[in-house]
């Protein structure tokens, strides 16, 4: 059996907004005439894979700024329906000014069973560097758990920032 990250609380924590979100699935259409974001063409080419070993099966695996604290070892994992940061993670930085918020949906990981998990917080992320630098808000469960990484950016986080990640040129991408 193969399993991902799925589950956590998305989109808040209450049954009323994941029925929304159910409905708004269920009710997918194509709106004609709706103004649409004009989103620059994102693409990778040739000039991306310099200094890329070939072959490589390696994950993609970024630094970020997370309230402030370059933080190295950043999982991107398309699979991951929640963004994940660590506990011991959590630990090194300095959270008083955010608020936990505790949540009651499962998370499932990789073997299919539920994961104990602290709640959530919200923290400014970076990503980029310089004059490419982009910072949003991102919500962040909260695992206490072992892990190799010190967090996982899922499609949440993906979402919001409009980033494409190719694991092949070991490059994410977004409009800045």
């Amino acid at each position: 059996m193969i399993h991902m990250i799925s589950g956590g609380a998305t989109d808040r924590d209450s049954g009323r907004v994941r029925k929304a979100h159910e409905r708004r699935l269920e009710n997918f259409e194509i709106f004609r005439g709706v103004d649409l974001p004009q989103d620059p063409i994102i693409s990778f080419g040739p000039e991306d894979i310099r200094g890329v070993v070939i072959p490589h099966n390696d994950s993609l695996v970024v630094t970020t700024t997370i309230a402030n604290y370059d933080v190295g070892m950043i999982f991107i994992d398309n699979g991951s329906s929640v963004n994940v940061l660590f506990k011991s993670t959590l630990d090194q930085i300095k959270v008083e000014a955010f608020e936990f918020k505790p949540v009651s949906t499962p998370l499932y990981g990789f073997a299919g069973h539920a994961i104990p998990y602290l709640g959530q917080i919200v923290l400014p992320l970076s990503l980029g560097t310089d004059l490419r630098r982009e910072t949003k808000m991102i919500t962040f469960t909260v695992v206490d758990t072992l892990s190799a990484y010190n967090g996982i950016l899922g499609r949440p986080a993906l979402k919001d920032f409009r980033a494409v990640a190719s694991n092949y040129h070991q490059k994410l991408k977004f409009p800045v």
